[in-house]
């Protein structure tokens, strides 16, 4: 069983927006897209609420729509994938602040315990 609380949420946030429109743009079905998108705010969400609280979880839930809606009228100023890893990068990026690094504050960060096994 997946411990919820101990996910990081900005990889899944990213790759939700970047997952959601590689979808939807690959196969041509937009709802598809939407599920992928929808699939992954889930989680994170979910994850949000079981660690952070409701408010913390309001507040990324609304900046990951917010992003979504971001994305549309950025992409013809910039172009869609521009548009895309932007808004992911900046949902990604409130992730990690607002929940994210105070969750694993006590973790070793990856390469710290790679190392440890030399």
């Amino acid at each position: 069983m997946v411990n919820i609380r101990a996910l990081w949420t900005s990889p899944i946030v990213a790759a939700g927006l970047v997952s959601g429109y590689a979808v939807a743009a690959v196969t041509g079905v937009r709802p598809l897209g939407g599920v992928v998108l929808l699939v992954a705010g889930g989680l994170a969400a979910m994850t949000w609420k079981a660690r952070d609280g409701w408010p913390i979880a309001i507040s990324l839930g609304v900046v990951y729509a917010a992003a979504f809606a971001a994305s549309h009228p950025l992409a013809p100023m910039i172009g869609t994938w521009p548009a895309v890893l932007g808004v992911s990068a900046t949902a990604a990026l409130s992730a990690y602040l607002a929940s994210d690094r105070r969750a694993h504050r006590d973790q070793k960060a990856p390469t710290a315990a790679l190392s440890s096994l030399r």
